[in-house]
């Protein structure tokens, strides 16, 4: 009984100490003196936010002068704690840049509308499939990827508008994307998901940062385990290192599924040095696990 009793008085006095919180009690005039105190979670999220605060004003400090010319207060970009005074003056700093930021993009979206409307384009680029050139810019070309400068510098490019650059690995549909992406600086969900191979590819051959970026990051989003094999394979293609070795550890943690799959018997021939890979990558997990005792 006695043990019972101590319970309820435990339970009682954290569910007051939960109530006494003068953030998020719906009735902070009912709280007994002094009336400033706060509850364990919304202390947790004022650390939090102090913390993002102070990252972020990190990141401002190396590199948003270069995003930005919004001004920012020597405050907002000092690396000292913040107190959450100062909050909302530093939400409306970073509304201001992200405004901003809108601008800019909408300011450069006017070469998504030359490339749409052919606006004096200098160039035609022709798919391996033998469907019809594309007309493009030079200077944006030029821009994007230091081989496709290359290209164009060189003598056989200086020539009339009519003349063309051909990118064997890209059908009709996945030129028009690359372009797409090249003056947007984005893609639809749909048009990524159908391209991301080839497009992955070809930012990897003509070195377009960006783009190589952007698969990546699309390619770590939607890995499961009936893409997982295709994913090792661009890796390996491609080179990277990053995207190799989480699908190494996917296909790991998920070994039945994914060997014992009809995928992998066609995937094996083709890619036997991946499939050592895989059974290195297994073994030593596997050691591992016995050595922690796992």
């Amino acid at each position: 009984m006695q043990a019972i009793i101590m319970n309820r008085i435990r339970k009682s006095r954290k569910s007051r100490q939960e109530m006494d919180c003068s953030i998020c009690s719906s009735m902070p005039f009912i709280l007994r003196p002094p009336r400033n105190t706060i509850c364990g979670a919304c202390y947790e999220g004022a650390r939090n936010v102090i913390t993002l605060m102070n990252k972020l004003d990190q990141n401002d400090g190396k590199g948003s002068d270069k995003a930005s010319n919004v001004p920012v207060s020597s405050s907002q970009n000092s690396c000292k704690p913040q107190p959450l005074a100062n909050l909302t003056k530093w939400i409306t700093s970073m509304k201001d840049i992200e405004d901003d930021l809108n601008k800019k993009i909408s300011f450069l979206s006017g070469l998504v509308v030359a490339f749409r409307d052919q606006i004096h384009t200098d160039i035609q680029l022709k798919p391996g499939n033998h469907g019809p050139c594309i007309p493009a810019h030079k200077a944006l070309l030029a821009a994007r990827s230091e081989i496709f400068r290359n290209m164009l510098d060189s003598d056989g490019c200086k020539a009339p508008p009519s003349d063309t650059i051909t990118l064997p690995e890209l059908n009709t549909e996945e030129l028009e994307s690359l372009l797409e992406f090249l003056y947007s600086g984005n893609l639809p969900f749909d048009k990524l998901e159908k391209h991301v191979y080839s497009l992955f590819v070809a930012a990897d051959k003509y070195e377009i940062p960006y783009l190589q970026e952007f698969c990546e990051r699309f390619l770590l989003s939607s890995l499961n385990a009936s893409n997982v094999l295709e994913i090792l394979e661009i890796s390996d293609v491609c080179s990277n290192k990053t995207l190799k070795e989480t699908a190494l550890n996917f296909i790991v943690r998920n070994m039945e599924d994914v060997v014992f799959s009809a995928k992998y018997e066609v995937f094996a021939p083709k890619n036997p040095h991946l499939g050592v890979q895989i059974t290195r990558a297994f073994l030593m997990d596997s050691k591992s696990k016995r050595i922690n005792g796992v």
